[in-house]
């Protein structure tokens, strides 16, 4: 057991001496440095399950030493294989970028001649969704605006309406408990236009702001 252990051991420290190859290596190496690193790996994979049978059969005053000594080689050889899968998904992951980029970069549209193809300007799309952004901004603005004129109308309106009722009230000869509920209406009324008035203003200058 203890050839195999240390055997075993010397190859974990040379995945460990590989790893560091995986950060200079080019486009071109980098694959056949992880799988040299993978079969170094399934290697050490395959000595620890021998040497777990071996340390099943240590005397009894050396068997838990021995377990204890496998599953430390096993710990720092999972560890090493989950370095190697993280490396392997972030260099997956640039590469899909560097791959749409370059896709973005060559896409093109065909003009009415099937033959004939034009390059997309990426800075007039840009542009043309700029603009499209501050009209809709500029409609939202009007629409405020459409909305804090039609409150003022309707202010003006409820004055003459609240005038037009006392006066009737007056003609009627209603009591002056009726009127002051009526006054007081008029009032919860009067502030709950200020307040939509107020809010209206709000929204509208926070919309020329974002534009």
């Amino acid at each position: 057991m203890e050839g195999l252990y240390h055997q075993t051991n010397k190859q974990v420290h040379e995945v460990q001496s590989y790893m560091g190859r995986l950060e200079t290596s080019d486009k071109e190496s980098v694959h056949l440095v992880e799988n040299e690193i993978q079969a170094r790996i399934d290697k050490v994979f395959s000595n620890l399950e021998r040497l777990e049978i071996l340390s099943s059969k240590e005397p009894p005053n050396k068997r838990q030493n021995a377990k204890l000594r496998v599953d430390q080689l096993k710990y720092d050889v999972q560890h090493l294989q989950t370095a190697l899968r993280n490396f392997q998904h972030r260099r997956y992951i640039r590469e899909q970028q560097e791959r749409q980029r370059e896709e973005l970069l060559a896409r093109t549209f065909t003009t009415n001649d099937s033959d004939t193809t034009i390059p997309i300007d990426e800075t007039l799309q840009f542009n043309e969704s700029l603009q499209n952004a501050h009209r809709g901004m500029d409609d939202l603005i009007g629409s405020g605006t459409n909305i804090l004129q039609g409150l003022r109308d309707q202010r003006v309106t409820l004055k003459g309406t609240q005038k037009k009722i006392l006066d009737v009230a007056n003609t009627l000869g209603l009591s002056n408990t009726v009127m002051r509920l009526i006054e007081k209406r008029a009032f919860q009324d009067k502030y709950l236009m200020i307040g939509g008035m107020i809010v209206t203003c709000i929204w509208r200058r926070e919309c020329k702001g974002r534009a």
